[in-house]
């Protein structure tokens, strides 16, 4: 098995409880990655953007994404995300606790690289993480760093 590239990723959960398992999984992984968090859908655009305090931040290497989030829902991150030219190649992953068909389809539609739903505990965050790491880490090839505009 290849060994996952360290890479940057930005975490959008809401959720502190979530957030730790999916941080403690990666860092339990063979890779140091850059790991940061943003609590709401705003921030994340706002990073992604490159606003403010976040101007001179390199794009993360890979987005995982909750749906369910305060001040801008996660379908619509994804929406504003795929619509623009300077971030639609950064991979998303929506990693949710919703198993709906109808979420599912409208995330792919909207052109989600991958949709999870969310493990009931630690083990099944590590598997998850682990998937992600062999899969977009280690065997992907992805973008390399995003100029901003």
């Amino acid at each position: 098995m290849k060994i996952p590239r360290a890479a940057k990723i930005l975490i959008v959960e809401d959720n502190s409880g979530d957030e730790f398992l999916v941080r403690d999984a990666f860092e339990r992984g063979r890779a140091r990655h850059e790991l940061e968090v943003a609590r709401d859908g705003e921030a994340a655009l706002d990073r992604l953007r490159g606003l403010g305090e976040h101007a001179e931040k390199p794009a993360p290497d890979l987005i995982l994404l909750d749906l369910n989030l305060p001040k801008i829902d996660g379908r619509d991150v994804l929406r504003s995300l795929k619509d623009d030219d300077q971030l639609a190649s950064i991979p998303v992953l929506i990693l949710t606790t919703s198993s709906s068909e109808t979420d599912v389809e409208r995330c792919y539609a909207l052109h989600a690289n991958a949709y999870m739903t969310k493990p009931f505990d630690a083990l099944g965050y590590e598997e998850i993480v682990a998937a992600v790491e062999a899969f977009w880490l280690a065997n992907a090839v992805l973008p390399t760093a995003l100029a901003r505009p």
